[in-house]
């Protein structure tokens, strides 16, 4: 099939949705709570999701370039598979730049709900653009460009709101500084891989909204900025304050997430190089500020990182024989809180000088990669952690290097990958794996993964099951497989060893882990699954209070299940019920847990409303059930329910005009098992917690 042939064919499927003219179709307004919910159905606390959810709106925002992707980057949407990564490319180098979105249906292998999925992620590349104004000029018209003010607060008054009062001994306890306002603002002006300018602001319940130089405190407690510049010459990513980087496999540069396992077994096992972006989350650790850029010759990219950021931690002093005291970093803080007195002696108590570089080729034809990494990081204080058994070989001192080898490449129906690092402790750590469609219905991924106990990666967030590549070897093996349109079977299984002690495991242990879901779904409205995942993993067995005796392990034997049903009712009317359950068995004792949910979503003229009412029951803490929730506008929200009670939320969206939309959401959870939930400061003298999350959003130049 010619070209001519393709794109009348493709356009003739779809001109009921558009008219011929158009290159690009109008973005799909995409739920990206439901997207990552596709990844992670099971949720886990050891996952960052925030930062997870950031960067896929990242993606969003800043779509692929179809003309421009190579194998590598087109892997990051993590919606295709190793065949139709290769069809696309074979397509393209046969035919051309693509010259319409619609034209990815005569792409072999490529099914309408795969484009579906697909488009809001993808744009035609620079070319779509059709603008010869200047850089300012594109920012002033720019469209994309808006202010989002948002406010949250818990209404039960908490006890760190409360007025101090005094202990037998005189000392007067410890208490909030600030309101409970919880406030964010957010403005920025992006176009797709040409610019994005952007400025960030936020102050968590309990943080005073002060002008403070010292404690670097400007009315809001944090403040993010970027400027990020694209294609400009030959140096096609320039970025100027916040920004974060990935390559590789994450072993050195890890773009502050971390994708891990999931219900989507194949393509999240691996990560992209997709090299310098800019940073736009509230986080405050975890990204580098000052200059990025990269520069492109031919096949290769040179890629230059600068950095000299404040960051959080808790500060000691040292005495040594002749008295004199020596001020060094105990512990890091990565909360990003400072609502009291104590917390706030940890904001920007030290400074981090980072210098890195990356340099990678990319073959002809885009299916073969080969890059090398190098990041040395320096600190004004030494980092000196308190002793523990468990981190004698975690890192200790004033700087750290760190350097790797990467690369991958796509052969026939296979997609290979790996990238091997040292540190400067000489601790290593390798990840090797591969992709591969055996056929149209079966897909399987392999990853096999050594990190030493003294492998030290400050911005490392490679493919484990601790939350840091260290101390851990394993192998995991995914697979997919679809029998026909309406069915489709993933699983997974991984097999991993702690070679040291860790955290809540004294003695060198090991586990394994397990997943399976199958899904049905006979049309575009409807969805069922059925979902099982059981964790084996050692933990210390709690102090019996005999003296003499040594920590000994025992396996917790962990399943969690979820039955889910969602149905588009019409194009106004969604649905979705679930049933969550849990089993937790440790030291010959077993608890369960169970949720069960009903959501709702309807939406007419310029409202749409969206609600859930929950039912929980568990045993303990243990098996907590955690489930996403829809929020205000970029806004993520995954709370832990356990014990017994109700939650129930509703949203409401409301939009004013083109330019302005409002939302507003009420949550509320009811206990019936306590009289007061949570402790310390954070403790409520009730059995219900109430909160409230108004956000508006304003577009400037519609």
């Amino acid at each position: 099939m010619n070209r001519s042939s393709s794109l009348l064919f493709a356009i003739g499927l779809i001109g009921s949705i558009t008219q011929l003219s158009a290159q690009t179709p109008p973005r799909i307004q995409i739920d990206l709570e439901q997207f990552i919910e596709r990844l992670f159905p099971i949720q886990d606390e050891e996952l960052d999701y925030e930062s997870i959810y950031e960067v896929m709106l990242q993606v969003y925002l800043n779509p692929i370039s179809i003309n421009d992707a190579d194998a590598e980057v087109l892997q990051a949407s993590y919606l295709l598979n190793p065949t139709q990564i290769s069809n696309l490319i074979r397509y393209r180098n046969e035919h051309g730049p693509f010259i319409s979105l619609y034209e990815l249906q005569a792409v072999p292998d490529f099914d309408l709900q795969t484009i579906y999925n697909l488009v809001p992620f993808l744009s035609l590349g620079r070319g779509d653009l059709g603008n010869t104004k200047r850089f300012w000029e594109r920012v002033h018209s720019e469209e994309q460009a808006y202010l989002l003010l948002r406010h949250r607060r818990t209404w039960e008054t908490r006890k760190g709101f409360t007025p101090a009062d005094t202990s037998s001994t005189g000392r007067i306890s410890s208490r909030y500084l600030g309101d409970q306002n919880d406030l964010y603002v957010r403005f920025r002006i992006q176009h797709s891989r040409d610019f994005s300018l952007g400025l960030t602001l936020d102050k968590d319940a309990g943080e005073q909204f002060i002008l403070d130089k010292k404690t670097a405190r400007y009315g809001f407690n944090f403040l993010s900025f970027h400027l990020t510049r694209y294609e400009v010459g030959k140096w096609k990513t320039i970025s100027l304050g916040d920004f974060q980087v990935s390559f590789g496999q994450g072993l050195v540069y890890g773009a502050g997430y971390g994708f891990g396992k999931g219900s989507e077994t194949i393509s999240t096992v691996r990560k992209s190089s997709v090299g310098i972006t800019p940073y736009t989350a509230a986080l405050e650790f975890g990204f580098f500020r000052g200059l990025g850029a990269t520069y492109r010759y031919k096949n290769w990219n040179n890629t230059w990182v600068f950095s000299y950021a404040p960051r959080d931690g808790r500060v000691a002093e040292s005495i040594d024989s002749l008295e004199s005291s020596d001020s060094f970093i105990s512990s890091f803080s990565e909360s990003g809180l400072h609502r009291t007195p104590s917390e706030l002696s940890t904001k920007n108590r030290l400074r981090e000088l980072s210098l890195g570089s990356n340099l990678q080729y990319t073959s002809s034809n885009r299916k073969f990669h080969i890059g090398g990494n190098i990041l040395h990081t320096k600190f004004d204080r030494r980092w000196q952690r308190t002793a523990t058994p468990y981190n004698q070989f975690e890192y200790s001192g004033i700087q750290n290097s760190i350097g790797s080898i990467y690369s991958s490449y796509n052969w026939k129906n296979f997609y290979l990958f790996g990238e091997s690092a040292i540190s400067q402790s000489g601790g290593t750590g390798t990840v090797l794996g591969f992709i591969s469609s055996l056929s149209k219905q079966i897909d399987i991924s392999f990853l096999w993964r050594n990190y030493d106990r003294d492998f030290h990666s400050f911005y490392g967030n490679a493919f484990a099951e601790s939350t840091r590549p260290i101390n851990e070897r394993g192998a995991y093996l995914g697979i997919q497989i679809r029998p026909n349109l309406k069915w489709k079977v993933n699983s997974y299984f991984d097999l991993f060893r702690f070679p040291w002690l860790r955290y809540r495991a004294y003695s060198p242990s090991s586990g394994q882990e397990w997943l399976t879901r199958i899904s049905y779904q006979p049309n575009r409205n409807l969805l069922a699954f059925f979902q099982i995942r059981n964790e084996k993993k050692d933990r210390n067995l709690p102090d019996s209070g005999e003296p003499g005796l040594v920590y000994r392990l025992a396996t917790m034997n962990k399943t969690n299940g979820l039955i889910s049903l969602e149905y588009q009712v019409s194009k106004t009317l969604f649905i979705r019920s679930r049933f969550l359950f849990s089993s937790v068995e440790f030291n010959e004792v077993r608890t369960n847990g169970f949720m069960i949910l009903q959501d709702a979503q309807y939406s007419f003229n310029k409202f749409r409303f969206t609600g859930r009412i929950a039912l929980f029951d568990t045993d303990d803490y243990e098996n907590r059930q955690y489930t996403f929730e829809n929020n205000v506008l970029w806004t993520f929200s995954l709370p832990a329910n356990s014990g017994q009670g109700m939650r129930y939320y509703l949203l409401g969206q409301y939009h004013f005009n083109s330019q302005l939309t409002g939302y507003i959401r009420f949550s509320r959870t009811n206990y019936t098992d306590r009289e007061s939930i949570s402790s310390g400061l954070q403790e409520i003298s009730f059995p219900h917690q109430t909160e409230t999350t108004f956000l508006l959003r304003y577009i400037l130049h519609r």
